[in-house]
């Protein structure tokens, strides 16, 4: 297959340790970034709905947020992926210990907000974008499928794409299963032509068969990749924030990605 070619024009960040994406670039720099607020501002949402709102959607409404705000394009205009390994861990293991006791209390807000493409929902919303959203899960290789498919639409289609990755802590049995032991959201905003805001050219190459994770460019701690399974993107992040770089994702468990960012001419 021919490589695919993308331009990134924004990216979005947030951690536990990690405020933004320039705070990813003051860690790769040797600074000990401000650790941020215990909950994501969402400032893209609505007061009622914020205050609403669970983590999972917080969490992916603050990085789409910055992501599009750094590209300058309008949230309105812009089809989206949303991918996630698991979703809202806490919402499904609230859900399960209910069903198991007592279905009857079962609320039905936190089972509105357990579907997968609850934050893609929230997004559209709050910014009015009519555009197509999609939302995909692919367990750890979640991030590298949801951006092999926002790559495809936005080469498919024209026009550029927003891509956000994020998954919440493991709750209660969960957290045994999924090894999710923080959050972690990311977005980007790709473009299948150069423009102003354009931070670096993606070249995606396919290969076939199944690839172990990247390791994280030193100084970023490697615990950080393995507290959640969005964190994967961790790699790719580092080397946006560095300028240029090559690192390898999963797409799906029999499907890698060798992904080559070269430096805006």
């Amino acid at each position: 297959m021919s490589a695919l070619t993308v331009y990134v024009e924004g990216v979005g960040l947030w951690s536990p340790q990690l405020a933004d994406f320039a705070a990813l670039r003051g860690a790769l720099q040797g600074q000990a970034p401000d650790p941020p607020p215990a909950r994501p501002a969402a400032t893209l949402l609505p007061a009622g709905e914020r205050r609403r709102a669970p983590e999972s959607v917080l969490l992916a409404v603050e990085v789409a947020g910055q992501a599009v705000a750094m590209s300058g394009h309008e949230p309105a205009s812009l089809p989206c992926v949303f991918a996630s390994s698991h979703g809202d861990q806490p919402i499904m293991d609230y859900m399960c210990a209910v069903l198991a006791s007592a279905p009857s209390e079962l609320s039905p807000t936190r089972f509105h907000n357990s579907v997968h493409n609850a934050p893609a929902g929230y997004w559209t919303i709050a910014t009015d974008c009519h555009a197509p959203s999609n939302a995909v899960c692919a367990q750890r290789a979640s991030f590298g499928a949801g951006l092999l498919e926002a790559v495809s639409l936005a080469l498919a289609d024209a026009r550029p794409v927003l891509l956000v990755c994020s998954d919440t802590a493991g709750s209660g049995p969960l957290a045994e299963v999924t090894a999710s032991a923080a959050p972690f959201g990311c977005a980007l905003v790709l473009s299948p032509q150069p423009g102003a805001s354009t931070l670096g050219r993606l070249v995606l190459h396919l290969c076939p068969g199944s690839i172990a994770d990247a390791p994280v460019p030193s100084p970023v701690p490697a615990e950080w990749i393995a507290s959640s399974p969005s964190a994967v993107a961790l790699p790719l992040l580092a080397l946006l924030a560095q300028g240029a770089g090559r690192c390898r994702l999963m797409a799906a468990g029999s499907l890698g990605m060798d992904v080559h960012l070269e430096e805006r001419a």
